[in-house]
């Protein structure tokens, strides 16, 4: 049975920020893991939503970035998930399928960022600096 605990992001000054990656495309993973891991993240990646939940007892990310789109739970009902849990962990959604209703409906998720896939590589950095930084006491916001 899935752990009730609640997700709350934690920092570590000696150690890199945790980045989530959740994506069901395994080249997009990896290439976004690389990205991340260059600039001096610490990432973990997952092909889904049940793999990221099942990761959460012993992960502690200080950002989530997240597919919209995914078979069996979709990103927004992790998201969903995530906001009736109390977590405090910024979410970037992502998409392939921009529509009127997918961007509504990831406004009303509560969501820190959203993305269009293909987006260019500082797009996602720049979203992933301000979500983790608004997570880091004693860091201002940008």
């Amino acid at each position: 049975m899935m752990s009730e605990r609640i997700i709350r992001s934690q920092s570590d000054d000696s150690a890199s920020p945790l980045i989530a990656v959740v994506d069901d495309d395994a080249s997009f993973l990896r290439s976004v893991g690389r990205l991340l891991r260059s600039v001096g993240y610490a990432v973990k990646t997952f092909g889904s939503a049940q793999e990221f939940l099942a990761s959460l007892p012993g992960s502690s990310p200080q950002c989530v970035v997240l597919d919209i789109h995914m078979p069996q739970m979709t990103g927004l009902e992790l998201q969903d998930w995530l906001a009736a849990h109390g977590s405090c962990v910024p979410v970037i959604l992502m998409t392939g399928y921009d529509t009127p209703q997918t961007r509504q409906r990831a406004r009303q998720a509560g969501g820190f960022g959203f993305l269009v896939k293909p987006f260019a590589k500082q797009a996602l950095l720049n979203a992933v600096a301000e979500a983790v930084s608004c997570q880091l006491p004693g860091t201002p916001s940008r």
